[in-house]
């Protein structure tokens, strides 16, 4: 307690030579001997060196530390430098001499900043990176590559804003590949829904099919743009086109069958209305058919059951139809003036169906062709037909005009004379045109004979042989008015040489050749005039035609003439004609 006591008001100065001579002090109380003290200094002396020695030491690590440290900063400022691309910093301080630490104090904040906008630049690699990664996964459709977008590693030995320009040059190209997608799977959708509109089928089911992000509820952006979900889509889309082909044809086959069996069946016009959005779209092209529920598969199905409903009706009524059609191939026929059996046919037409030997619709495709074969010969022949037509007219004003012309009060100024003038005058100019009209006919006649190989006939009757019949008639007519004048020339000069010798003349209650002398009329017409319906014998043999050369052709049958349709009048005057009449007394 005495030693401390003593030692505590000197603490606050205490050196080792106040040290050593309190340590001379105690040893001189004590009584150390020399040896002893000299052995004690030593081993203090030892002791101060070893401490020395020690702190010596740890100043050459800490110096060596603070060395490497600078060495490790200067090296860590390079490999900044090189990693973020900068060739030179301004932070950097161009004069590295002075202290280690002063060199280290100069250098840290150009560290500290370089550590900062390489944090920066790593951040900006890896966002720019992990979207690319994310585009990439979307692409590959592997889900996989977009969860580990965020755990990318980025290569720190190159941050430079190159590397970075081209991380975001790539972004950019794979995020306008990722929006071209995007727009054709919004695309394909479109596509896929208007056709299951039309189709009638469940668009959410069959698109969701293909891929579940495709739902409506999904997110534009968080729609699938795979390659196999664009694939799919694509496949999808043309089997939609294709079916929805399928369909409208299937629709358009019924729709003719509709219409045919309809117009077939003469189908009033309310019960079409009930179908027509079947007929609608008869003559539609793919493309034209988009109203929703158009090519419905119970749409097809009813149309389907309609056509087949339609044809069993026109089973039941097949007699019917096909007994119209040959009503209608009789009228071509009757207009055409070709003469046919109506009962044969329909009596065939009746076993050919109670036979049940042929079928419906192929009987009346038949007929149908026998109309068009019909129609067809009509034409060809209608030219010839509407000169006949002509050339009867032309017959018909001759006997007209021969009628006139006996008539000894046509010029009374009678109601109406002038218009029979007139019509008088009409007439001479058609009848001069005859000749060259038949003539005419008589050509073409034989044309179309040569082109078809069969003889022109006009309601049974051949017309060259009503022709030659005509030819004959009115060269008998031009020889019978000849001789009816010769006639006329002996009564007037026997009735002059009878008043020479008796002084007389003939009795004026019979004038002589006041009586009509003409030749027989064909069908009623005077002088060998046609009529419409000629009774003529086509196959009957003896008859006699003229050729163009004025002789007669004995091998043309020609049929003899209807003479029950002669008047009695005609039948007098032509036998009053040809006899001599007695003077009277």
């Amino acid at each position: 307690m005495a030693v401390a006591d003593a030692q505590n008001p000197i603490l606050g100065e205490t050196t080792c030579g106040s040290l050593l001579q309190k340590l001379q002090e105690i040893w001189d109380e004590v009584g150390e001997s020399d040896e002893e003290r000299d052995k004690m200094l030593l081993q203090l002396e030892q002791e101060c060196l070893d401490v020395y020695k020690r702190k010596v030491e740890q100043a050459a690590k800490s110096r060596a530390h603070l060395l490497t440290a600078l060495s490790d900063a200067k090296l860590e400022l390079s490999n900044l430098l090189s990693a973020l691309g900068e060739k030179s910093f301004v932070a950097i301080p161009e004069n590295t001499s002075g202290t280690i630490k002063e060199q280290l104090a100069a250098i840290a904040p150009a560290l500290e900043q370089l550590w900062k906008q390489k944090e920066e630049r790593v951040n900006e690699f890896s966002d720019v990176q992990a979207q690319i990664q994310k585009i990439c996964g979307e692409i590959s459709g592997n889900l996989n590559l977009s969860d580990e977008a965020g755990t990318l590693a980025v290569d720190e030995t190159d941050l430079s804003l190159k590397k970075l320009d081209e991380y975001r040059s790539q972004l950019q190209e794979l995020q306008k590949e990722k929006s071209e997608r995007l727009q054709k799977v919004l695309e394909f959708v479109s596509s896929v829904h208007d056709l299951c509109a039309v189709l009638a089928m469940d668009f959410f089911s069959t698109v969701t099919e293909v891929h579940p992000s495709l739902n409506d509820s999904t997110s534009v952006q968080s729609k699938s743009i795979s390659n196999d979900t664009l694939s799919r889509l694509a496949k999808t889309v043309l089997v939609l086109k294709e079916d929805k082909k399928q369909r409208l044809h299937k629709l358009q086959e019924l729709a003719t069958q509709l219409v045919d069996l309809w117009n077939l069946m003469d189908t009033h016009e309310d019960e079409r209305v009930l179908f027509d959005h079947v007929t609608c779209n008869i003559s539609a092209s793919v493309d034209e058919v988009t109203v929703p529920g158009a090519l419905a598969l119970d749409l097809i199905e009813q149309a389907e059951v309609e056509v087949e409903r339609l044809d069993q009706l026109k089973a039941s009524k097949m007699k019917e139809i096909a007994f119209k059609k040959q009503a209608e191939l009789e009228e071509i026929f009757a207009h055409a003036h070709v003469e046919i059996d109506p009962e044969v046919a329909r009596e065939k037409i009746l076993v050919l169906i109670d036979a049940g030997n042929v079928e419906p619709s192929q009987l009346l495709a038949d007929m149908d062709n026998q109309i068009a074969n019909a129609k067809e010969e009509a034409l060809s022949r209608k030219e010839i037909l509407d000169k006949v037509e002509k050339w009867m007219s032309a017959c018909e004003e001759e006997s007209w005009l021969e009628d006139y012309s006996r008539d000894h009060n046509r010029y009374n100024a009678s109601r109406g004379a002038h218009l029979n003038l007139k019509r008088a005058e009409k007439a001479r100019i058609l009848v001069n045109k005859i000749p060259a009209l038949v003539d005419t006919l008589v050509a073409k006649t034989r044309s179309w004979e040569e082109d078809h190989g069969i003889s022109f006939t006009y309601d049974g009757v051949p017309l060259l042989a009503m022709l030659d019949e005509y030819a004959m008639l009115r060269h008998e007519r031009e020889e019978e008015k000849r001789r009816m004048r010769d006639q006329k020339k002996f009564h007037e000069q026997l009735s002059t040489e009878q008043e020479a010798i008796f002084g007389s003349r003939p009795s004026p209650a019979r004038p002589v050749g006041t009586k009509k002398v003409v030749g027989p009329r064909a069908n009623g017409g005077a002088n060998g005039t046609p009529s419409r319906r000629l009774s003529l014998n086509a196959h009957q043999t003896g008859s006699r035609s003229t050729t163009k050369d004025g002789k007669r052709d004995n091998t043309r049958p020609v049929a003899p003439l209807n003479f029950v349709a002669i008047s009695k009048e005609d039948v007098a005057s032509h036998v009053s004609g040809t006899d001599t009449l007695p003077a009277s007394p």
